[in-house]
């Protein structure tokens, strides 16, 4: 057999290829358009839960892209493992960890294991800031963010890279935690990022509102009267935040893959879907549908359009793919013998 070698991306290596986030944003679009155009596989995710006692779980996603992309010919095939443990910033560590493992889908070996916290953080912001590239109003200046956690920065400084917010709000519940989050932002995007101390306050009239909180368990925090016409909705906790008439003053309702809806027994809307108000029927499209143009994103100023985001693997496989190929470019990482 000859011998077998495969590219190790630890986190330092991924803060060296620093990407752009125009780069971050093509990336996640190209995984997108894949899956509109039927040239990838998503399985939905998996949960493990070793212990009610730790606060956590861990979450399997695995996809393929198909090629010619990012270099290869025969696309990826990917699995990421991610940890989402509430309680890690009491051991000053990130709530989301994870680890994203690329192979040639071909044959199966190892092309890639890189370190994926970065990857889901950077993901997570460039599908939100996807979904209100296509879905949000062109002239949206107003933006009410709820959660300081790593995805919510992603969500902010990639929202703000399309559309150059004026007044931009965060809250998180812990004031040790929003106010350092709201002074990165200022210091990064170059403008004042306020931090509130309520959801009402956050929230209330936003153009664009997201809600990204870390509640241990579900309570409708984020009330449906506080959204105006127009206005473009992003709920994506893990606990459900909202109330239950939120998808009542939808005019659109958009998810990145319907399937994911299916699976599980966590997410935002899980109980909107359980009920029967999120369902085939009352979905308006997948994201993908829209970016390959086979069904219409928003198409009047006065719609008011949900976007429910639970993650995909396609989004990690791109963004590592990319990932990949600039680090061979730029001769950053470790080879490491498989066999």
């Amino acid at each position: 057999m000859p011998e077998i070698s495969f590219t190790y991306l630890n986190g330092p290596d991924v803060e060296r290829l620093a990407l752009t986030e125009d780069e971050i944003l093509d990336a996640v679009e190209e995984g997108l358009r894949a899956q509109g155009q039927a040239r990838a596989v998503i399985e939905p995710r998996m949960h493990l839960t070793p212990d009610p006692d730790f606060n956590g779980h861990f979450n399997v996603l695995r996809g393929y892209i198909a090629g010619p992309a990012w270099g290869s010919d025969v696309g990826y095939a990917g699995v990421k493992v991610v940890g989402d443990y509430v309680d890690n910033y009491k051991k000053g560590l990130p709530s989301e960890m994870a680890m994203l493992n690329l192979f040639d889908p071909t044959t199966g070996m190892p092309k890639a294991l890189i370190d994926a916290t970065a990857i889901t953080e950077m993901r997570t912001g460039a599908v939100t800031a996807l979904g209100a590239k296509y879905l949000a109003r062109k002239n949206s200046r107003s933006l009410g963010h709820i959660g300081a956690r790593g995805t919510a920065y992603w969500n902010v400084r990639l929202l703000d890279h399309l559309f150059d917010l004026q007044d931009i709000r965060v809250h998180s519940r812990r004031p040790e935690s929003r106010d350092p989050f709201a002074e990165r932002l200022s210091r990064d995007l170059g403008k004042e990022v306020v931090a509130t101390s309520d959801w009402e306050s956050c929230l209330r009239g936003a153009d664009i509102m997201v809600e990204a909180s870390r509640l241990e368990r579900p309570e409708p925090m984020f009330k449906t009267d506080w959204i105006e016409k127009g206005a473009f909705v992003v709920p994506y906790g893990t606990m459900s935040a909202v109330e239950h008439s939120l998808t009542d003053v939808m005019d659109k309702m958009v998810m990145d893959d319907w399937g994911q809806a299916r699976a599980g027994k966590l997410g935002s809307l899980r109980a909107h879907v359980d009920s029967g108000k999120l369902s085939e029927e009352t979905l308006h499209a997948e994201l993908c549908q829209i970016v390959t143009g086979e069904k219409p994103g928003r198409e009047r100023e006065d719609e008011t359009i949900l976007f429910w985001h639970r993650g995909l693997s396609l989004s990690d496989i791109a963004l590592g793919a990319a990932m990949l190929e600039k680090a061979e470019r730029l001769g950053i990482g470790q080879q490491l013998r498989y066999a």
